[in-house]
């Protein structure tokens, strides 16, 4: 059985710590996990963790001073007071058990996140089904260059911050990205909330659309300022976004492509890289001109709501489409990694249909022949509950390359796998049962002014360690023609 949040909220936590100077983070490999033991160092707690795999992440945490095991063990907990987990543990992970069985404090990440942002000024939280990580890290890169020395958690690595999170030395700006998976975003306290929009996902824990409206509503009604209801900021073109703020008691500014709204795009065309370009309205008025360096429609959507956030808080405008304008993307979103045989990669975090299709258009108004996509299905339950859309999205590539399901938490009982996907894609679909043989096949089709993306949010990124490839990032800053 999966562990649960622990909403106990910023006193009854302050009271749990009073005496705790050791943290175990169970799960820290994590990139939310491991930014918030981070931060917990930074405030003079002894921390430590584990997770079941060693990563990156996990090698730079030793590398910096925390310790980190590999596998989970009871004994691991000798001489921690405390313990803060991840919720995609199972009770029966031994060091959780044993948490419990000596009554150590023991407090959900989202839960943790919650408390420790209750000491700065504005909070600043991006939710949204799709977006959020791509809309932080944009917003991230507008406070930093505008000097305001903001507090940030994210969901993803920014090239500018070196990492998933940033520490600065005031409280006055903390800004997070906001999930909602297990209603985890209910435990947080933003003054400003950012609703970029609803879709029915996580299907393992939603029931229906009218559970995720209710829960975006439930988020935005935390928001407080000074005591008062605080502000959410909305996609206006989203309707169920509209719908889940109807009567909302706080203030909502808006922003939209397609109606009239607070903050406006207009204009819009892509430039020969396939790069989107708009002009900008504010309650009407000219606000200025941006083109952006990350593909796609969405990203129109997600800079427009860093735009409103950032006017609403005062930044200078020049260096808010500044920061905009030299904003390269965040790890994993469309992010180019090098050339296979001459042919351009790219990296991609999408894993949900409306994702998928969203990047892969995106790249079609990039000026490549065809389209190469390897994509890995990312849970048995999101797969079996959006297959047709799965099918429709992925037919926007040329070919697609379907690899075996990252299972997470899950037994395949849904009755949908890879190999069923890759045949309802039809002539475009292939299941070869194996990576290597997935590079063979790419490799021998691909022709000059093809692209390939790889795609997904489980192990796929693994696929990397055998992809031989040239003219990496590290040895060339601009990897597009």
């Amino acid at each position: 059985m999966s562990t649960q949040n622990t909403h106990y909220g910023r006193d009854r936590i302050a009271d749990m710590l009073q005496d705790v100077h050791n943290l175990f983070f169970i799960g820290i490999g994590g990139i939310s996990m491991s930014s918030l033991a981070r931060l917990a160092r930074h405030l003079g707690y002894h921390v430590a963790g584990s997770d079941r795999a060693d990563s990156e992440l996990a090698q730079k945490m030793r590398e910096d001073g925390i310790p980190v095991h590999i596998g989970h063990s009871a004994d691991h907990l000798a001489g921690y007071e405390a313990v803060i987990y991840t919720v995609a543990i199972t009770e029966d992970n031994p060091e959780y058990a044993e948490a419990r069985r000596r009554g150590l404090p023991m407090i959900s990440r989202a839960d943790y996140l919650g408390y420790l942002m209750c000491s700065y000024r504005t909070r600043i939280g991006i939710s949204g089904t799709h977006g959020k990580s791509t809309c932080t890290s944009m917003l991230a890169q507008i406070f930093i260059g505008a000097g305001t020395d903001p507090t940030v958690l994210s969901g993803a690595v920014l090239e500018s911050m070196g990492g998933a999170y940033r520490i600065g030395n005031n409280e006055d700006y903390f800004l997070f990205e906001a999930c909602e998976y297990m209603d985890s975003f209910l435990d947080f306290s933003p003054s400003l909330a950012v609703i970029l929009n609803e879709e029915y996902e996580h299907v393992d824990y939603f029931r229906d659309m009218a559970q995720v409206r209710q829960s975006f509503r439930n988020f935005a009604d935390r928001t407080r300022m000074d005591g008062q209801p605080g502000l959410s900021v909305a996609n206006a073109d989203d309707a169920e976004t509209m719908r889940s703020l109807e009567n909302f008691e706080g203030a909502v500014v808006t922003y939209a492509v397609d109606r009239e709204a607070d903050y406006r795009a207009a204009t819009i065309h892509y430039t020969k890289d396939g790069y989107p370009a708009f002009e900008i309205f504010r309650h009407g008025e000219p606000y200025g001109s941006l083109t952006l360096h990350v593909p796609g429609y969405h990203n129109v959507y997600n800079a427009l709501a860093a735009i409103a956030v950032a006017d609403l808080q005062g930044l200078d405008r020049e260096a808010v489409l500044r920061a905009l304008r030299e904003f390269r993307g965040a790890k994993r979103r469309m992010q180019y990694r090098g050339r296979l045989d001459g042919i351009p990669v790219y990296d991609d975090y999408g894993h949900h249909p409306t994702e998928v299709e969203a990047t892969l258009k995106g790249m079609t108004h990039m000026g490549y022949n065809r389209i190469f996509c390897v994509f890995q299905p990312h849970t048995y339950s999101r797969l079996a509950q959006l297959f047709d859309r799965f099918v429709l999205a992925l037919n926007v590539a040329d070919e697609v390359y379907v690899d075996d399901v990252y299972a997470a938490r899950e037994q395949s009982i849904y009755g949908a796998d890879a190999a069923t996907l890759a045949s309802r894609i039809g002539e475009k679909g292939f299941y070869l049962g194996d990576r290597e043989k997935i590079v063979e096949a790419v490799r021998a089709r691909m022709r000059p002014g093809d692209v390939l993306v790889i795609m997904g949010a489980g192990s796929i990124e693994q696929i990397f360690d055998i992809l031989p490839l040239t003219d990496r990032p590290e040895e060339k800053e601009e990897g597009h023609d």
